[in-house]
């Protein structure tokens, strides 16, 4: 049996708390743990599984200060920077509400989120700069750090995690680790690859996938949704969510969108067959 890890972006900004986009706020009405229990759960349970892993999958979101999704990309007329979790749409580009902060971008901001409201995926979100090159909030949170590095230094295994890295590219989200939510024709990084060697190749190999990361509303969603997408129908059932080691990003007070994404999410992929466990019991 060919065990595989597919975690996505466990890193210091989404899972510690007071990172930058903490998955879970603790002044969220829904998931008042959120990431820091999950990252205890999966470390865990890597460490009970650990001679049994075949490879360990590890994507990191991986952003630049400038970001088409961070503040510092829009004004509004006063030049004022939105606010984070400002959602904007295509009309708030036509009346101009907002506008790009380096003049020279509008003409191609405007495109992506045109292409956005056509794909009807996601509306563009304004999110706190996160995940930024260089600083501690890309690093893989503590727990889960020290667990993938014992699993590569196990006596003789000559194992190394597999990381992938995703959202560099300044000009689309890039939610889904195996293609941006807008792929950019000039940049292959962006663009779904399924080529041998691959993830979705090295993934396909796989007997089962354990499935784990943050957030589950948004880039776990997108990844696992675009993988099996790649996969087959009759592969998703490799699939199985350790459901308490993933959390929805934490919903503002009145409102339940994100968890609806996240639930949305997992009843659509558990009727495609993907399964669902506690991560206690999983592989008892």
């Amino acid at each position: 049996m060919k065990l595989e890890f597919f975690i996505i972006d466990p890193q210091n900004d989404f899972c510690k708390p007071g990172g930058a986009l903490y998955v879970g706020d603790p002044t969220a009405v829904i998931y008042t743990e959120g990431a820091s229990k999950d990252s205890m759960v999966l470390a865990n349970t890597i460490k009970r599984l650990s001679k049994n892993i075949s490879a360990i999958h590890v994507t990191l979101d991986t952003h630049h200060w400038m970001h088409i999704a961070h503040p510092s990309f829009w004004v509004d007329a006063q030049r004022n920077h939105p606010k984070p979790f400002t959602l904007i749409f295509l009309d708030d580009l036509n009346n101009g509400k907002w506008m790009t902060t380096n003049p020279a971008f509008m003409t191609r901001a405007r495109k992506y989120v045109e292409t956005l409201e056509a794909n009807k995926r996601y509306v563009l979100c304004i999110w706190p700069p996160h995940c930024l090159i260089g600083t501690p909030g890309h690093n893989v949170v503590d727990p889960i750090r020290e667990v993938l590095l014992d699993w590569e230094k196990e006596k003789e295994s000559n194992r190394m995690v597999d990381y992938v890295t995703k959202g560099s590219n300044l000009w689309t989200e890039h939610y889904s680790a195996v293609q941006a939510d807008v792929p950019d024709s000039t940049d292959p990084t962006t663009q779904l690859n399924r080529k041998e060697g691959s993830l979705i190749d090295l993934l396909s190999k796989a007997d089962i996938i354990a499935i784990s990361g943050q957030a589950l509303s948004h880039c776990v969603a997108n990844t696992i949704r675009d993988v099996a997408n790649t996969f087959g129908e009759e592969n998703i059932e490799k699939m199985v969510l350790l459901e308490d080691t993933t959390s929805p990003v934490g919903d503002l007070p009145g409102s339940t969108m994100f968890k609806d994404m996240a639930d949305g999410f997992v009843k659509e992929m558990t009727g495609r067959g993907m399964k669902v466990s506690k991560a206690d019991d999983f592989l008892r």
